[in-house]
């Protein structure tokens, strides 16, 4: 067999790698198809349906917006805002520039590691506040005890969803050089050691390190092996979902 046949005989049977998510945009768009299986909010644990949110499903009350609070958001973990502001782009633009100007800034606001589906309303809430640890939640959303402290700037997230909240802000600090104070990495350190890697996480990094390429280290490898060409792809039309 001539040898330029074989070297393409290779490249066509070899896995190839989709690019990861360019731009936020892409992102959610396969965020939608990457949790069909699994259709929960990140905080709260409301079920969902496109983008309609079931809120008597996790006993959620609306605290002053119901019309966002039955909307399904991506949320950023680490905010979009906090991520700009460690870089000139936003100081020269704000995010728009930052998007269309700084590679890096477009890499992280497009990372499917820090896209989570989250209720319009928290997410508005939550705004770009760094979690932490506040007293006892004041019933703010009903059975959801998620806290936001607007004075304080700071966001409590139920302890269901705090180890898996600090294992993506340590990944995001490490992968994109972020700085962190030393109170929030003492903070997330702490959560990472206390609520252990769950199953759900587990699932969430094979499927979304199948799109990246990578997974993230503070839940675990990724067995790449295991990735179907349409979950590289980001379309996840597989036997396995």
């Amino acid at each position: 067999m001539p040898r330029l046949l074989v070297l393409l005989c290779l490249l066509f049977t070899l896995p190839v790698h989709a690019e990861a998510p360019q731009s936020f945009s892409a992102a959610k768009k396969i965020a939608w198809k990457l949790y069909a299986q699994q259709q929960t909010t990140f905080y709260c644990g409301c079920a969902y349906e496109g983008n309609r949110v079931d809120l008597a499903s996790c006993g959620y009350q609306p605290r002053k917006q119901l019309r966002r609070a039955q909307r399904l958001e991506w949320e950023h973990v680490v905010p979009a805002w906090v991520i700009g502001h460690q870089r000139q782009c936003w100081q020269q633009g704000g995010r728009k520039n930052c998007s269309r100007n700084d590679p890096v800034f477009r890499a992280a606001e497009a990372d499917l590691h820090n896209l989570v589906p989250s209720i319009g309303e928290l997410n508005g809430d939550r705004s770009n506040y760094a979690l932490g640890m506040l007293g006892a939640a004041p019933d703010q959303y009903g059975a959801c005890p998620m806290r936001v402290d607007f004075k304080a700037r700071t966001a409590m997230p139920p302890v269901p969803a705090r180890g898996a909240a600090a294992r993506i802000y340590l990944y995001m600090a490490d992968h994109y050089r972020l700085r962190l104070s030393r109170q929030d990495r003492r903070t997330y350190e702490a959560w990472h050691r206390q609520y252990p890697v769950s199953a759900w996480e587990r699932w969430r990094n094979q499927r979304v390190g199948c799109v990246m390429g990578h997974g993230n280290p503070y839940v675990g490898a990724v067995d790449q092996r295991a990735c179907t060409p349409q979950q590289r792809a980001g379309t996840f039309h597989s036997s396995n979902g």
